[in-house]
C-alpha cells in the first residue's frame, strides 16, 4: 500500500499544530482554526528602470527560489522624478499555494533562517491585523537553491504569509507553532 506525498509541514500542521490551536483557544468549529492560505514572494529594484536586463535575472532568480514561475510586476502609472513610465517593468512576484507553499516554508524556515549573519529571530511586530505576516529579507543567497559565483547583484525580497486567523494573536500563535523562529 502506497501513499501520496504529504510535504512534513503540511503533515504537522494536520496532527500537531491544528490540534493543539483548537485547544488553545478554544474554537467551536473546526473551520474557525487558522491556516496558513498562501506565500507571497515579491523583489524589486529601481535599477531595472536603467538597465531592463536586470528584470530577467529577477525573474530567474525568484523563479529558481519559489520553483514556480515568477511573474514580471509593472509600474501603474508614470513618476517623472524617478524616470519611471507606466507599464515599465520594476521586478517580479509569485504566489505559492498548496503543497509548493508548504514546501517552500520548510526550506524558508529549516535552511534558509540559519543561514542569515547574526540572526536572532524575526521581529513579530509585522502583523497587518488580520492575522498575516510579512516579512522582508535583505539578501536572496541566503537560499540553497541560489548559486552564490553566479549573482551579479544582491536583492532584497518581501514574504507575506496569508493565514486565515481573524487576529494577529492567532496568526503568531499559528506560525510559531509551524516552527517560525520570533525573537522573544
Amino acid at each position: 500500500m502506497s501513499t501520496a506525498y504529504q510535504p512534513r509541514f503540511k503533515t504537522k500542521y494536520r496532527t500537531e499544530v491544528a490540534p493543539a490551536l483548537h485547544k488553545e483557544f478554544s474554537y467551536g468549529n473546526v473551520m474557525q482554526i487558522p491556516r496558513l492560505t498562501k506565500i507571497v514572494l515579491n523583489t524589486t529594484t529601481k535599477d531595472v528602470v536603467q538597465n531592463s536586463k536586470l528584470l530577467d535575472v529577477l525573474v530567474d532568480e525568484l523563479t529558481t527560489i519559489a520553483g514556480q514561475k515568477a511573474v514580471m510586476t509593472r509600474a501603474r502609472r508614470s513618476v517623472a522624478n524617478f524616470k519611471l513610465r507606466e507599464g515599465v517593468g520594476l521586478g517580479a512576484r509569485v504566489t505559492l499555494r498548496g503543497d509548493r507553499m508548504w514546501e517552500f516554508f520548510d526550506r524558508l524556515v529549516s535552511l534558509s533562517m540559519p543561514r542569515i549573519r547574526d540572526f536572532r529571530g524575526i521581529n513579530g511586530r509585522a502583523f497587518d491585523g488580520r492575522g498575516n505576516f510579512s516579512l522582508g529579507l535583505t539578501e536572496q543567497i541566503i537560499f540553497p537553491e541560489i548559486d552564490y559565483d553566479k549573482v551579479n547583484r544582491i536583492n532584497g525580497m518581501n514574504i507575506t504569509f496569508v493565514t486565515t486567523a481573524t487576529s494577529d494573536e492567532e496568526g503568531r500563535a499559528l506560525l510559531t507553532k509551524l516552527g517560525m523562529p520570533f525573537s522573544k
